[in-house]
Protein backbone atom coordinates (compact mmCIF):
# COMPACT_ATOMS: atom_id res chain seq x y z
CA UNK A 1 0.00 0.00 0.00
CA UNK A 2 1.63 3.36 -0.63
CA UNK A 3 1.73 6.11 1.90
CA UNK A 4 1.09 9.65 1.20
CA UNK A 5 2.90 12.09 3.04
CA UNK A 6 6.09 13.36 4.17
CA UNK A 7 8.38 10.79 6.38
CA UNK A 8 11.57 11.59 7.24
CA UNK A 9 15.13 9.89 5.81
CA UNK A 10 18.11 10.95 8.17
CA UNK A 11 21.26 10.25 6.80
CA UNK A 12 20.21 11.51 2.77
CA UNK A 13 23.37 12.92 1.41
CA UNK A 14 23.23 16.56 -0.22
CA UNK A 15 24.05 17.32 -3.85
CA UNK A 16 23.88 20.36 -5.65
CA UNK A 17 20.85 22.15 -5.66
CA UNK A 18 20.71 23.72 -9.33
CA UNK A 19 23.41 24.06 -12.60
CA UNK A 20 24.63 27.88 -12.09
CA UNK A 21 21.91 29.89 -14.03
CA UNK A 22 20.43 33.16 -12.62
CA UNK A 23 16.49 32.10 -11.50
CA UNK A 24 13.61 34.37 -13.14
CA UNK A 25 12.81 37.57 -11.22
CA UNK A 26 10.75 36.38 -8.31
CA UNK A 27 11.26 32.88 -8.63
CA UNK A 28 11.34 30.51 -4.78
CA UNK A 29 12.88 27.80 -3.59
CA UNK A 30 12.34 24.30 -1.84
CA UNK A 31 14.08 21.78 -0.51
CA UNK A 32 13.39 18.64 -2.08
CA UNK A 33 14.71 14.75 -2.36
CA UNK A 34 15.21 12.75 -5.37
CA UNK A 35 17.63 9.86 -6.67
CA UNK A 36 20.61 11.65 -9.03
CA UNK A 37 20.58 10.07 -11.26
CA UNK A 38 19.24 6.95 -9.72
CA UNK A 39 19.88 4.17 -7.18
CA UNK A 40 21.82 1.72 -9.61
CA UNK A 41 23.93 4.38 -11.65
CA UNK A 42 24.65 6.30 -8.47
CA UNK A 43 25.57 3.40 -5.46
CA UNK A 44 26.66 0.60 -8.17
CA UNK A 45 24.38 -1.72 -7.02
CA UNK A 46 23.37 -3.92 -10.12
CA UNK A 47 20.90 -6.23 -8.36
CA UNK A 48 18.60 -3.95 -7.14
CA UNK A 49 14.78 -4.38 -7.71
CA UNK A 50 11.42 -2.53 -7.77
CA UNK A 51 10.05 -4.58 -5.03
CA UNK A 52 6.61 -2.85 -6.19
CA UNK A 53 7.79 0.29 -4.79
CA UNK A 54 8.50 -0.70 -1.52
CA UNK A 55 10.98 1.98 0.37
CA UNK A 56 13.76 -0.51 1.35
CA UNK A 57 15.97 2.32 0.66
CA UNK A 58 15.78 4.32 4.08
CA UNK A 59 16.13 1.33 6.31
CA UNK A 60 19.26 0.56 4.79
CA UNK A 61 22.36 2.89 6.00
CA UNK A 62 23.91 1.77 2.45
CA UNK A 63 20.85 2.34 0.34
CA UNK A 64 20.01 5.12 1.70
CA UNK A 65 22.67 6.93 0.18
CA UNK A 66 21.14 6.78 -3.27
CA UNK A 67 18.26 9.60 -1.60
CA UNK A 68 20.07 12.69 -2.38
CA UNK A 69 18.90 16.37 -1.15
CA UNK A 70 18.84 19.36 -3.62
CA UNK A 71 17.21 22.60 -3.93
CA UNK A 72 14.09 22.97 -6.08
CA UNK A 73 14.56 26.07 -8.21
CA UNK A 74 12.33 28.41 -10.72
CA UNK A 75 9.17 27.58 -8.46
CA UNK A 76 5.91 30.31 -8.94
CA UNK A 77 5.69 29.58 -5.02
CA UNK A 78 7.54 27.11 -2.83
CA UNK A 79 4.10 25.36 -2.18
CA UNK A 80 3.85 23.51 -5.01
CA UNK A 81 5.63 21.96 -7.86
CA UNK A 82 4.73 24.42 -10.69
CA UNK A 83 7.24 26.62 -12.14
CA UNK A 84 9.12 28.34 -14.68
CA UNK A 85 10.07 25.30 -17.08
CA UNK A 86 7.48 22.46 -15.57
CA UNK A 87 4.04 22.33 -13.64
CA UNK A 88 3.78 18.69 -12.71
CA UNK A 89 0.77 16.62 -12.38
CA UNK A 90 -0.58 13.35 -10.38
CA UNK A 91 -3.18 10.90 -11.83
CA UNK A 92 -2.35 8.45 -9.27
CA UNK A 93 -1.98 10.33 -6.22
CA UNK A 94 -2.26 13.63 -4.10
CA UNK A 95 -0.26 16.32 -5.59
CA UNK A 96 3.14 16.87 -3.81
CA UNK A 97 2.79 19.99 -1.43
CA UNK A 98 5.76 21.39 0.58
CA UNK A 99 5.19 19.98 3.98
CA UNK A 100 6.97 23.30 5.84
CA UNK A 101 10.42 20.87 5.63
CA UNK A 102 10.01 21.02 1.78
CA UNK A 103 9.15 18.36 -0.71
CA UNK A 104 10.77 15.35 1.04
CA UNK A 105 9.18 12.16 0.23
CA UNK A 106 10.67 8.52 -0.37
CA UNK A 107 9.67 6.04 -3.31
CA UNK A 108 6.99 4.08 -1.80
CA UNK A 109 5.34 8.06 -2.09
CA UNK A 110 3.64 9.08 -5.58
CA UNK A 111 4.96 12.53 -4.30
CA UNK A 112 8.54 11.31 -4.57
CA UNK A 113 7.72 10.62 -8.32
CA UNK A 114 6.58 14.25 -8.56
CA UNK A 115 9.84 15.87 -7.21
CA UNK A 116 11.51 13.40 -9.04
CA UNK A 117 10.17 15.16 -12.80
CA UNK A 118 10.36 18.42 -11.31
CA UNK A 119 13.54 18.82 -10.48
CA UNK A 120 15.43 16.67 -13.49
CA UNK A 121 13.31 18.83 -16.15
CA UNK A 122 14.48 22.14 -14.22
CA UNK A 123 17.79 21.34 -14.35
CA UNK A 124 17.71 19.69 -17.99
CA UNK A 125 16.53 23.28 -18.88
CA UNK A 126 18.87 24.72 -16.76
CA UNK A 127 22.13 22.81 -18.28
CA UNK A 128 20.82 23.83 -21.92
CA UNK A 129 20.91 27.62 -20.47
CA UNK A 130 24.29 27.08 -19.31
CA UNK A 131 25.40 26.88 -22.48
CA UNK A 132 24.25 29.97 -23.54
CA UNK A 133 20.65 28.86 -24.90
CA UNK A 134 18.71 31.62 -24.29
CA UNK A 135 21.43 34.11 -23.27
CA UNK A 136 24.49 34.38 -26.35
CA UNK A 137 22.49 31.88 -28.33
CA UNK A 138 18.88 31.61 -28.97
CA UNK A 139 16.47 30.34 -26.38
CA UNK A 140 15.88 26.33 -26.26
CA UNK A 141 12.57 24.80 -25.03
CA UNK A 142 12.31 27.69 -22.82
CA UNK A 143 8.57 27.19 -21.86
CA UNK A 144 6.51 25.61 -19.01
CA UNK A 145 5.92 21.73 -19.81
CA UNK A 146 2.89 19.90 -18.19
CA UNK A 147 4.27 16.73 -16.72
CA UNK A 148 1.53 13.56 -15.94
CA UNK A 149 2.64 10.94 -13.95
CA UNK A 150 0.20 8.52 -15.19
CA UNK A 151 -0.53 4.71 -14.33
CA UNK A 152 -1.78 4.24 -18.51
CA UNK A 153 -1.77 1.06 -18.44
CA UNK A 154 1.80 0.24 -19.89
CA UNK A 155 5.29 0.48 -18.68
CA UNK A 156 5.76 3.52 -20.64
CA UNK A 157 6.43 6.98 -21.52
CA UNK A 158 5.84 9.75 -24.01
CA UNK A 159 5.94 13.56 -25.08
CA UNK A 160 2.78 14.77 -27.21
CA UNK A 161 3.67 17.54 -29.66
CA UNK A 162 -0.03 18.11 -29.84
CA UNK A 163 -0.16 19.45 -26.48
CA UNK A 164 3.76 19.58 -25.58
CA UNK A 165 3.59 17.71 -22.54
CA UNK A 166 5.07 15.14 -21.07
CA UNK A 167 3.39 11.42 -19.26
CA UNK A 168 5.30 8.84 -17.47
CA UNK A 169 4.41 5.54 -17.00
CA UNK A 170 4.14 3.28 -14.41
CA UNK A 171 4.82 -0.79 -13.85
CA UNK A 172 8.07 -2.20 -12.91
CA UNK A 173 10.08 0.48 -11.56
CA UNK A 174 8.20 3.76 -12.45
CA UNK A 175 9.96 5.61 -14.64
CA UNK A 176 9.91 8.75 -12.62
CA UNK A 177 12.21 6.95 -10.34
CA UNK A 178 14.88 7.23 -13.20
CA UNK A 179 16.03 10.80 -14.03
CA UNK A 180 17.77 9.40 -16.75
CA UNK A 181 13.87 8.32 -18.82
CA UNK A 182 12.82 11.70 -17.45
CA UNK A 183 15.63 13.90 -19.01
CA UNK A 184 14.94 11.41 -22.57
CA UNK A 185 11.35 12.69 -23.05
CA UNK A 186 12.20 16.26 -22.35
CA UNK A 187 14.42 16.01 -25.17
CA UNK A 188 11.98 15.68 -27.41
CA UNK A 189 10.01 18.24 -26.07
CA UNK A 190 13.41 20.13 -27.01
CA UNK A 191 13.26 19.13 -30.38
CA UNK A 192 9.82 19.93 -30.41
CA UNK A 193 10.38 23.47 -29.87
CA UNK A 194 13.00 23.92 -32.21
CA UNK A 195 11.32 22.02 -35.01
CA UNK A 196 7.89 21.78 -35.13
CA UNK A 197 6.45 18.03 -35.03
CA UNK A 198 9.73 16.72 -35.52
CA UNK A 199 10.11 13.21 -36.19
CA UNK A 200 7.85 12.09 -39.11
CA UNK A 201 9.88 9.73 -40.72
CA UNK A 202 12.15 6.76 -40.11
CA UNK A 203 15.18 8.53 -39.90
CA UNK A 204 13.82 11.67 -37.92
CA UNK A 205 12.52 9.47 -35.39
CA UNK A 206 15.88 7.49 -34.65
CA UNK A 207 17.47 10.98 -34.81
CA UNK A 208 14.82 11.78 -32.12
CA UNK A 209 15.62 8.96 -29.95
CA UNK A 210 19.35 9.13 -30.03
CA UNK A 211 19.36 12.80 -28.97
CA UNK A 212 16.92 12.26 -26.27
CA UNK A 213 18.91 9.41 -25.42
CA UNK A 214 22.20 11.38 -25.42
CA UNK A 215 20.70 14.00 -23.45
CA UNK A 216 19.51 11.86 -20.78
CA UNK A 217 23.40 11.06 -20.08
CA UNK A 218 24.87 14.48 -20.97
CA UNK A 219 22.43 15.87 -18.30
CA UNK A 220 22.99 13.04 -15.65
CA UNK A 221 26.89 13.57 -16.29
CA UNK A 222 26.22 17.49 -15.77
CA UNK A 223 24.04 17.20 -12.50
CA UNK A 224 25.32 13.58 -11.04
CA UNK A 225 28.23 11.91 -12.32
CA UNK A 226 28.31 8.47 -12.34
CA UNK A 227 31.55 5.45 -13.01
CA UNK A 228 28.90 4.87 -16.51
CA UNK A 229 27.77 7.28 -17.84
CA UNK A 230 27.04 6.22 -21.39
CA UNK A 231 24.37 3.60 -20.08
CA UNK A 232 20.86 4.99 -19.91
CA UNK A 233 18.39 4.39 -17.53
CA UNK A 234 19.94 1.87 -15.52
CA UNK A 235 17.12 1.88 -12.60
CA UNK A 236 14.69 1.81 -14.62
CA UNK A 237 16.02 -0.86 -17.12
CA UNK A 238 16.20 -3.50 -14.10
CA UNK A 239 12.66 -4.69 -14.30
CA UNK A 240 13.18 -5.95 -18.02
CA UNK A 241 17.13 -6.58 -18.66
CA UNK A 242 18.79 -10.04 -17.47
CA UNK A 243 22.56 -8.49 -18.43
CA UNK A 244 24.94 -6.76 -16.50
CA UNK A 245 25.16 -3.77 -16.21
CA UNK A 246 21.18 -3.03 -16.70
CA UNK A 247 20.50 -0.37 -19.32
CA UNK A 248 17.97 0.39 -21.46
CA UNK A 249 20.55 1.43 -24.44
CA UNK A 250 23.87 2.73 -24.56
CA UNK A 251 25.35 5.79 -26.50
CA UNK A 252 28.63 3.59 -26.98
CA UNK A 253 27.42 0.91 -29.25
CA UNK A 254 29.20 -0.49 -32.31
CA UNK A 255 26.06 0.09 -35.10
CA UNK A 256 27.59 1.86 -38.23
CA UNK A 257 24.86 3.08 -40.85
CA UNK A 258 23.25 1.96 -43.14
CA UNK A 259 23.93 -1.87 -42.90
CA UNK A 260 22.78 -1.92 -38.90
CA UNK A 261 19.56 -0.19 -39.68
CA UNK A 262 16.34 -2.11 -37.89
CA UNK A 263 14.31 -4.14 -40.83
CA UNK A 264 11.52 -3.42 -40.05
CA UNK A 265 12.53 0.29 -39.16
CA UNK A 266 12.38 0.56 -35.35
CA UNK A 267 13.57 4.45 -34.16
CA UNK A 268 14.93 3.43 -31.09
CA UNK A 269 17.16 0.73 -32.31
CA UNK A 270 18.73 2.62 -35.28
CA UNK A 271 18.66 5.62 -32.61
CA UNK A 272 21.90 4.14 -31.60
CA UNK A 273 23.93 5.21 -34.43
CA UNK A 274 23.03 8.75 -34.00
CA UNK A 275 23.44 8.52 -30.28
CA UNK A 276 26.82 7.56 -30.93
CA UNK A 277 28.14 9.30 -33.12
CA UNK A 278 26.92 12.21 -30.82
CA UNK A 279 28.78 10.19 -27.75
CA UNK A 280 32.03 10.21 -30.00
CA UNK A 281 31.51 14.41 -30.43
CA UNK A 282 31.37 14.65 -26.90
CA UNK A 283 34.66 12.33 -26.41
CA UNK A 284 36.51 14.56 -28.42
CA UNK A 285 35.65 17.93 -27.59
CA UNK A 286 33.91 18.09 -24.31
CA UNK A 287 30.84 18.10 -22.81
CA UNK A 288 29.76 21.46 -23.15
CA UNK A 289 31.73 22.40 -26.76
CA UNK A 290 30.11 19.15 -28.02
CA UNK A 291 26.70 19.94 -26.65
CA UNK A 292 26.26 23.47 -27.94
CA UNK A 293 27.04 22.34 -31.78
CA UNK A 294 24.85 19.23 -31.37
CA UNK A 295 21.89 21.14 -29.66
CA UNK A 296 22.12 24.75 -32.26
CA UNK A 297 22.95 22.09 -35.20
CA UNK A 298 18.81 21.29 -34.36
CA UNK A 299 18.06 24.57 -35.70
CA UNK A 300 18.44 23.79 -39.06
CA UNK A 301 16.90 20.22 -38.91
CA UNK A 302 14.02 19.74 -41.24
CA UNK A 303 10.85 17.52 -39.49
CA UNK A 304 11.80 14.68 -42.05
CA UNK A 305 15.44 15.17 -42.10
CA UNK A 306 17.49 12.02 -42.63
CA UNK A 307 20.62 11.41 -40.93
CA UNK A 308 22.74 12.44 -43.59
CA UNK A 309 21.43 15.43 -43.71
CA UNK A 310 21.40 15.91 -39.95
CA UNK A 311 24.89 15.02 -39.93
CA UNK A 312 26.30 17.36 -42.39
CA UNK A 313 24.13 20.19 -40.13
CA UNK A 314 25.87 19.32 -37.82
CA UNK A 315 29.08 19.76 -39.06
CA UNK A 316 28.25 22.83 -40.53
CA UNK A 317 27.38 24.28 -37.17
CA UNK A 318 29.95 22.92 -35.46
CA UNK A 319 32.70 25.77 -38.36
CA UNK A 320 31.48 28.02 -36.31
CA UNK A 321 33.99 27.06 -33.70
CA UNK A 322 36.51 26.48 -35.53
CA UNK A 323 38.79 23.54 -37.94
CA UNK A 324 39.52 21.17 -35.13
CA UNK A 325 35.86 21.58 -33.91
CA UNK A 326 34.82 20.39 -37.47
CA UNK A 327 37.04 17.85 -38.08
CA UNK A 328 36.56 15.83 -34.58
CA UNK A 329 32.65 16.52 -35.38
CA UNK A 330 33.23 15.39 -38.85
CA UNK A 331 35.09 12.17 -38.03
CA UNK A 332 32.93 10.77 -35.11
CA UNK A 333 30.15 10.70 -38.36
CA UNK A 334 32.62 9.53 -40.60
CA UNK A 335 32.87 6.60 -38.01
CA UNK A 336 29.33 6.04 -38.04
CA UNK A 337 28.98 5.79 -41.89
CA UNK A 338 27.58 9.66 -41.64
CA UNK A 339 29.84 11.75 -43.76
Amino acid sequence: MLRFGPRATAGALLIAGALAVAPPAGAATAPGQVFAPNPVADLGIQTLTDQKDVDYFSADPNLRRAYRRVTLTDLASPAALSGTYVAVKSDTGPAAANTGAGFIFTRDQDQFEQVMAYYWITQAQRYIQSLGFGSTLPAVNRRQVGVRINQFGGDNSFFRDTKTDITLGKGGVDDAEDAEVIVHEYGHSVQDAQVASFGTTADSGAIGEGFSDYLAVTVSAAVAPTPDPACVADWDSTSYTSTVPHCLRRVDGTKHYPEDLRSPREVHADGEIWSRALWDIRQALGARLADTIIIRAQFDFTADTTMLAAASDTIAAAGVYGRAAQKAVTAAFAARGLA
